[in-house]
């Protein structure tokens, strides 16, 4: 039997990383408050400050709304950069093809 873990937006993520690091809150206060485990809003909470002095996190979950929007567009790149690879592959192909019918 697995375990479902609860998905928690991006916004609802900064809105607890700002109870902590905006308004004073504790992590444990926040994490009661928001209905979230203690060592989930701490990972949240070093994210953001990790982020915030300018490192480059790398983490499978976004926490803020931004973040969310910079992973899809990293991953529309990935796939439009895929694509113009196919597109020369085909090209070279096409052209190689059309060249052995001129001779």
């Amino acid at each position: 039997m697995t375990i479902k873990r609860p998905r928690f937006s991006p916004e609802f993520r900064q809105e607890c990383t700002e109870l902590v690091l905006s308004h004073g809150y504790s992590k444990r206060e926040a994490a009661e408050a928001m209905g979230v485990g203690k060592s989930t809003l701490g990972k949240w909470v070093s994210q953001i400050r990790k982020e915030n002095s300018g490192q480059v996190v790398t983490n499978k979950v976004p926490v803020t709304p931004e973040q969310a929007k910079i992973r899809e567009l990293e991953k529309r790149i990935k796939r439009l950069e895929m694509e113009k690879q196919i597109l020369k592959k085909a090209t070279a192909l096409y052209m190689s093809d059309s060249l052995k019918g001129l001779k």
